[in-house]
């Protein structure tokens, strides 16, 4: 009599986003499979994108984070769920995993396949004093910060200016601390253009958050955050937030390939270099959609994607993760920024030649009540009308747009192609224009060379060029803020007063852009050459030189 072959086992380093989203998967696919998952805290599926609105008491239940508990996934879903096992190594040989227990106490579990989700850490930067500071990655930290606002500090420095410094900044803010956010690179939120994140650096500062940019942190000391200019910054309450790295240390002892920044190499199935060993998650690698090189994109809906692919292909299922875009966002005191695949500065950084578009339009109709600006940006191969990348900042609107363009790229649509994206519209909700047709409509123009344009941060040199800079705004507009150099013609008055211009190439310029396309338009066809709109107008310009 032949004996019953054993059901094959699973084991799930890491129970939150990316390795719960595998075992959950894993057993609606698989009944009979032991599913094992062993997560080193205390808790298992919680939500890590609210921690910041815990601290700030916009969600005031603790509970509404946990989203499961071990007994109700072993309940629904027969799964193991082992809180408070800390693995501690991987024999690929003998494929077993060992795990320390709080008690010390060590315990070996045996796989037939193992996923690695042991997703990211906070990078604590070593600074003579910096052992108080806080981070936040799950629900121990969260409650750490929580206690030490209870504590009653009047002031808080956050170092890090990227979302979760940006996100905590707020939340802070909310709780009455005098906030100040510290951060290295030039601007806030790093991965967006400058002139777009000045408009987040504006809403910060307006809400009483001081922000130090170009600064570095040298040292802390009991109540204040030492800057590299010999200057201090109060912080009573001291956040690091300076990134992540993946957590990939299991995976390197284990001799499993690793990339530059340390994630784990994987496969289009999310297979190591190991075949019985996946990794999903922040901590393993991702192909960049739009250069096609290996990325590093600490996001839950991807993680929560692959964890629920590396199931499919445990099962034998035909599946291929796709490369990323690192779609994202993040509220900002009523403000909304999103960005979407690459900025301008990244693309230029890797030798693209690029097209680049900045629309200024309202979230619905205009004259449907309360609606509200935003600042769109479009990024486009220059050669190929390829779209590159997208970012929005506004107070309303923004989270469609750049969904839209995000799932335009993901579709291969180019970026003339927006023009003609049939979308929902009724005033309240839209324009019969929407801002992704404008933006469309624009890159056909700028494609067929019917209109050209400069940059913002061109324009200094087209004017040291011998360009004359006409702004075709009112006079009473002009007079509220102007260039300086640029000569007041108004659109309505140029066909008469074109002749005043004089030859030489021309950069006309308005408010946002649109009456900027009608006056190049309209002195090309008078005879003027060389005629270039200011693209986004004044008002970029304005927020970006600031």
């Amino acid at each position: 009599m032949s004996t019953p072959q054993a059901a094959p086992r699973t084991i799930v380093i890491g129970g939150v986003a990316a390795g719960m989203s595998a075992a959950t998967r894993l057993r609606r696919l698989d009944e009979d499979r032991e599913i094992v998952v062993l997560e080193r805290g205390e808790h298992v599926s919680f939500a890590n994108c609210g921690l910041p609105y815990h601290v700030g008491g916009v969600i005031e239940d603790r509970e509404a984070l946990l989203l499961q508990t071990p007994a109700s996934l072993g309940a629904r879903f027969r799964l193991d769920v082992r809180t408070g096992h800390d693995v501690v190594a991987i024999d690929r040989d003998a494929r077993t995993v060992t795990a320390r227990l709080r008690s010390g106490e060590e315990v070996e579990l045996g796989y037939d396949s193992l996923v690695i989700a042991t997703g990211a850490s906070p990078i604590r930067p070593a600074l003579p004093g910096a052992e108080r500071a806080h981070v936040l990655r799950d629900v121990a930290d969260v409650d750490r910060i929580v206690a030490a606002v209870a504590a009653g500090p009047r002031t808080a420095a956050i170092v890090g200016a990227g979302f979760i410094g940006v996100e905590l900044a707020e939340n802070l803010a909310l709780r009455g601390l005098d906030v100040t956010v510290v951060e290295l690179a030039d601007q806030v939120l790093p991965p967006l253009d400058v002139e777009m994140a000045a408009l987040v650096r504006a809403r910060l500062e307006e809400n009483g958050v001081t922000v130090r940019t170009g600064a570095a942190a040298t040292s802390v000391t009991e109540t204040t955050l030492v800057l590299d200019d010999g200057s201090s910054v109060p912080a009573d309450l001291l956040v690091m937030a300076v990134g992540v790295s993946p957590e990939s240390r299991l995976a390197r002892a284990a001799g499993l390939e690793t990339g530059e920044r340390g994630a784990v190499v994987v496969d289009e199935q999310q297979r190591t270099s190991d075949p019985a060993i996946f990794a999903v998650g922040d901590v393993a690698v991702k192909r960049d959609a739009i250069g096609g090189g290996d990325a590093f994109v600490p996001l839950a809906q991807t993680a929560n994607r692959h964890g629920r692919l590396v199931a499919d292909a445990i099962t034998g299922r035909p599946v291929r993760s796709q490369p990323v875009l690192g779609t994202a966002i993040v509220g900002v005191f009523g403000l909304t920024a999103a960005s979407t695949g690459w900025s301008e500065r990244r693309a230029r950084a890797a030798g693209r030649d690029v097209r680049v578009i900045h629309t200024h339009p309202s979230d619905h109709a205009g004259y449907y009540p309360g609606a509200r600006p935003m600042a769109l940006k479009l990024v486009v191969d220059a050669a190929t009308d390829e779209i590159l990348g997208a970012q929005g900042v506004g107070e309303a609107g923004v989270d469609k747009r750049i969904d839209i363009v995000a799932t335009a790229i993901r579709g291969g649509l180019h970026a003339s192609d927006l023009a003609d994206l049939e979308l929902a519209y009724a005033p309240q909700f839209g324009s019969a224009k929407d801002p992704v047709n404008m933006l469309g409509m624009i890159a056909e123009n700028l494609a067929s060379g019917l209109t050209r344009s400069v940059q913002w941060h061109e324009l200094d040199a087209a004017l040291a060029a011998g360009a004359t800079l006409v702004d075709v705004r009112t006079p009473a507009e002009h007079e509220r803020e102007s260039i300086p150099g640029a000569v007041n013609i108004p659109l309505d008055e140029l066909r008469e007063r074109h002749g005043e211009i004089g030859e030489g190439p021309v950069v006309v310029h308005c408010a946002v852009g649109q009456r900027g396309h009608s006056a190049a338009r309209l002195l090309a066809q008078l005879g003027h050459d060389d005629v270039r709109n200011l693209d986004g107008g004044v008002r970029t310009w304005s927020t970006a030189t600031r």
